[in-house]
């Protein structure tokens, strides 16, 4: 499933609008529309893939920048000393929604556990 048009595409291309909270070569972050914790931020891969899933097909060193892209993201958003969560859906029955690899960071307060 490579929907090129999906709304991180768009926002990607700049051609509808996102509160972009940081950008490098390799990523583009911006806050979630329907934030979850205090800070809630997608980091998205300049290097589209559908799903993490996706990412076996590319040079390791994609996921390896995506990955250094959320740190900086966070380092920037000023969640390093307090802690942060990085969540990542990987197809429909875990929840991903739009289908373009993404990360989702939540921080800014104390975040409940999971029981696993």
């Amino acid at each position: 499933m490579q929907d090129s048009d999906t709304i991180f595409d768009k926002i990607l291309a700049r051609q509808i609008p996102a509160a972009i909270v940081y950008e490098d070569n390799d990523v583009l972050a911006f806050k979630d529309i329907q934030p979850q914790a205090k800070i809630h931020v997608l980091v998205i891969p300049k290097r589209r893939a559908t799903n993490l899933n996706d990412l076996k097909n590319q040079p390791a060193s994609n996921l390896g920048a995506f990955m250094i892209g959320v740190a900086k993201a966070a380092e920037h958003l000023g969640l390093v000393e307090g802690g942060y969560r990085v969540v990542l859906n990987s197809g429909a029955n875990a929840g991903q929604t739009v289908f373009y690899v993404h990360a989702h960071i939540l921080g800014g307060e104390p975040l409940g556990t999971f029981g696993i």
